[in-house]
């Protein structure tokens, strides 16, 4: 892990799993922030990217599948977990197709989610040194990119026209052009 603490957050409406969560990363050097709500996270989540997700499927209001369609997941700049106590197959698979990086199952041991999450945000620091790099740009200009145009720029470097790469990534043509802008 680099100096600066990675930031966790745990959204979970049981605040026993938040608060055990919340502790056992924070003793591992992990900054994390617990949240009640699917709203609340995203509301956090608008201002400030964390480093990785827990997010439970079952909460009121906002499940955590809809959290995950609300949020983009599939552009989301870090891994999300989604965890849950009632998961079955067919949940897990749509969770992962909604951009869920993984899916664990409640009860879990402590131990083995703090290994998977510190893998996640390793995979992912991984993919995005390389995105950069093998899209020539400088650190302090990819950092000026959104998740959506880094891929866009992606698909066009790739030799992509507008209408493919609209088609891979599920938007319009003009709004390919709209991010290639």
């Amino acid at each position: 892990m680099s100096e600066a603490r990675r930031k966790i957050h745990i959204v979970d409406d049981d605040p026993s799993v938040r608060d055990a969560l919340t502790l056992v990363f924070e003793l591992e050097g992990y900054d994390a922030t617990g949240f009640g709500t699917g709203a609340e996270f995203l509301a956090s989540a608008r201002q400030a990217v964390p480093d990785c997700v827990l997010l439970d499927v079952h909460m009121p209001g906002k499940s955590g599948l809809d959290v995950l369609a609300e949020l983009g997941a599939h552009q989301f700049a870090a891994p999300i977990f989604v965890i849950s106590g009632q998961g079955d197959i067919p949940m897990a698979v749509g969770a992962i197709k909604q951009g869920a990086f993984d899916f664990i199952e409640k009860p879990f041991d402590a131990d083995t989610v703090v290994e998977r999450v510190g893998e996640a945000i390793a995979k992912f620091d991984s993919r995005r040194d390389r995105s950069d790099t093998a899209l020539g740009l400088a650190p302090e200009l990819a950092a000026l990119l959104t998740p959506r145009e880094t891929q866009v720029l992606r698909e066009i470097t790739g030799g992509a026209s507008n209408k493919e790469a609209g088609r891979t990534l599920g938007i319009s043509p003009r709004t390919i052009e709209v991010h290639r802008a």
